[in-house]
């Protein structure tokens, strides 16, 4: 209970740092002031089901503190890009998604299909995926 308490607390804090307006759907959710179903959080990610799921395994994993998109990313978030795909690396292998493939995806600005404007990696699998993409 702590723990939560306490990434709560940070995600809180990081948005009061980086400015980050109300709006932001996935800073409700990691903040805990809008209700999703969690499946992972830790002290830099948040991974929730996706209620728009394209396939029978759909998760977005998010950054706790805001970060527009993949377009505004500086060299000190190399750590915490990592970090999100190891995370979806162990969900894959959580969702029993791993021996058999899956996607990552993730959509920069609006021509590239980001429709929340925070970065995000959409983790879908659980079926064969169709190509080509686009």
């Amino acid at each position: 209970m702590l723990k939560a308490f306490a990434i709560h607390l940070h995600s809180h804090l990081s948005r009061i740092r980086s400015k980050m307006t109300d709006s932001c759907i996935f800073c409700k959710i990691v903040s805990n002031e809008t209700g999703a179903e969690i499946v992972h959080r830790d002290e830099q990610v948040t991974a929730f089901r996706d209620i728009h799921s394209v396939a029978p395994t759909h998760i977005l994993i998010v950054p706790n503190r805001h970060i527009e998109s993949v377009g505004v990313l500086a060299s000190e978030d190399e750590q915490l890009m990592g970090h999100l795909f190891t995370v979806a690396r162990r969900l894959a292998e959580k969702e029993g998604i791993s021996k058999g493939g899956y996607r990552l995806i993730t959509n920069t600005g609006a021509n590239g299909g980001q429709t929340v404007f925070h970065l995000h990696l959409h983790l879908i699998g659980g079926q064969r995926m169709r190509y080509p993409m686009g």
